[in-house]
């Protein structure tokens, strides 16, 4: 596997690692907001965030290449794709997990939770 493609590929992996909504529990029943949490879990399970990366990583690597080949030969133009793609991938999982976060707090908050974060 070339190296620029690992850094992609190990993202894909760390799909789920969007961070918990801190919410104030004082007198909040634990089972109902175990139940709506792996519910809201659930719904923020639905962004593609493999999909995202590839796309971004892809949009990446094809302006990289792109810029390589306008400033050098092919051998910039491979590492332009190299370069491209994890720049793109790296955003693409990026605003992957913030939409993730997003759905978490706002299905949270429909539900009558106080998020504080």
């Amino acid at each position: 596997m070339k190296a620029g493609v690992f850094p992609v590929v190990v993202m894909c992996f760390l799909a789920g690692c969007a961070s918990e909504p801190i919410v104030d529990r004082r007198g909040v029943d634990e089972v109902k907001y175990e139940a709506d949490l792996a519910e809201c879990r659930s719904y923020a399970g639905e962004v593609d965030t493999t999909g995202e990366t590839a796309k971004h990583g892809a949009i990446g690597a094809a302006i990289g290449a792109s810029i390589g080949a306008i400033i050098g030969d092919s051998h910039d133009a491979e590492q332009g794709v190299g370069i491209g793609a994890i720049a793109g991938g790296s955003e693409g999982f990026s605003k992957a997990e913030n939409r993730k976060e997003k759905v978490m707090y706002r299905c949270m908050k429909s539900r009558g939770y106080r998020v504080l974060g």
